[in-house]
């Protein structure tokens, strides 16, 4: 597996990756980008801003970057970085399929991607992937798996993913909602000759929502390899939006909210990769504080009082508005 990479790693920040969500694209949901991203959102601003961070990462030990069909042009951004860097042979590329990006680069969109797991999307989406990732591709996942998703019983498109995996490419899943637990076990049944189809799962997880927990440790010993995805809650658990028990938390430590959070997620003994979206190389700087952070029991217990019911934190999420 590509991902056996990671886990030779000689740096603290190996297990921390780079997702180009918040800069691949004018418009997202995370809180604070008019103040993290430059006035003019210009595709060529963003695409400097994104090859800034990839700099700036790979500098500090990150080797894992992730996009996604839906992240605007981040495939692009990405593809060009890596072509400017053939230094860079050591790093591990994971995108995704599953979303179109609708947005036609307009924050105030009416509709920014549209879902849809079937087969024909994801021959299209991969054609396109492969144009611009080519042999760098070493991760290819299914777009927020939810449990009534038809990727979980489309033969046909898991008789293709196999393929894709014969010839060395990594299969995974993300999962979004609710429900990822469910979603996360129901992949962990989907096979292919009597074996495993998925590789990877990426999950969201964070000190406000825990709840696919224990279906990632089950995942992890299953032999995936578990990518945790909005560590910082698209921004809710970063100054100046974090709660005061995060807060209290990062004065004790003297570092950051968002190391903390990461911190937080870091401890938990099936995380392989926990992705910063870092919108400033400041951020990601603050961000890879995380692998530093040595949180004690009393800390602990006060973050343990930051979780939401899943369904509420999930309707927040749905809530925050694109801009």
């Amino acid at each position: 597996m590509p991902f056996a990479r990671l886990a030779t790693a000689t740096t603290p920040t190996c297990h921390i990756g780079l997702g180009l969500a918040a800069v691949g694209r004018p418009g997202y949901i995370n809180l604070g980008r008019a103040r993290d991203l430059p006035a003019e959102r210009s595709v060529e601003a963003l695409r400097e801003r994104t090859h800034d961070l990839l700099d700036a990462a790979y500098a500090q030990g990150v080797r894992y970057f992730d996009v996604a069909r839906s992240y605007g042009r981040s495939e692009e951004f990405l593809a060009d970085w890596l072509k400017s860097r053939p230094d860079v042979a050591d790093v591990v590329v994971g995108s995704k399929w599953g979303y179109t990006y609708t947005a036609d680069w307009s924050a105030d969109a009416e509709q920014h991607e549209v879902k849809d797991h079937g087969l024909a999307t994801y021959e299209r989406q991969r054609a396109e992937t492969d144009a611009l990732l080519g042999d760098r591709l070493d991760l290819y996942q299914i777009h927020s798996v939810t449990p009534d998703s038809p990727a979980l019983t489309d033969k046909d498109l898991h008789a293709r993913l196999a393929e894709a995996a014969a010839r060395g490419v990594t299969v995974g899943f993300s999962t979004s909602g609710p429900a990822q637990a469910d979603a996360v076990r129901a992949a962990l049944a989907v096979t292919v000759d009597g074996e495993p189809l998925f590789r990877t799962v990426q999950s969201t997880y964070n000190a406000l929502e825990t709840s696919a927990g224990p279906a990632l440790a089950e995942a992890h010993a299953a032999g995936l390899t578990v990518i945790v995805k909005e560590g910082m809650a698209n921004g809710r658990l970063a100054e100046p939006n974090a709660p005061a028990a995060l807060r209290a938390v990062a004065e004790e430590t003297t570092l950051g909210c968002d190391a903390v959070a990461l911190a937080l997620i870091l401890r938990q003994p099936w995380a392989g990769v926990v992705l910063s979206g870092a919108a400033t190389v400041t951020q990601l700087g603050s961000n890879l504080h995380a692998a530093v952070v040595d949180l004690d029991d009393h800390q602990l217990a006060g973050l343990a009082e930051l979780v939401e019911d899943p369904a509420e934190y999930w309707e927040r999420r749905g809530q925050l508005p694109w801009h």
